[in-house]
């Protein structure tokens, strides 16, 4: 799994958006809006990481039950796939 070329994480006034850059702009325009979990599942992607690896680093960070992490980390992943920012 890993982040398509031309798409960046962004914080914006302390909200975290994704946005197209260079030639990935031309064909997706807007953004993604993550919240804060969100935002650190992408960064843990953005490190070569699948999603066990992602629960490994983000369990002891936040304080929620293992399934809801796993949960997240899931929904995140099948929505960032679904707008086309995944590869794999």
């Amino acid at each position: 799994m890993k982040i398509k070329d031309g798409f960046v994480l962004r914080e914006v006034m302390g909200n975290y958006v994704v946005v197209a850059i260079g030639e990935a702009s031309k064909s997706f325009r807007g953004m993604i809006k993550l919240n804060a979990t969100a935002a650190d599942i992408w960064s843990c992607i953005m490190q070569g990481m699948d999603e066990d690896g992602i629960y490994d680093a983000l369990f002891d960070k936040y304080e929620v039950d293992g399934d809801v992490l796993r949960a997240d980390i899931r929904s995140t992943v099948e929505t960032l796939r679904a707008n086309g920012l995944l590869e794999g």
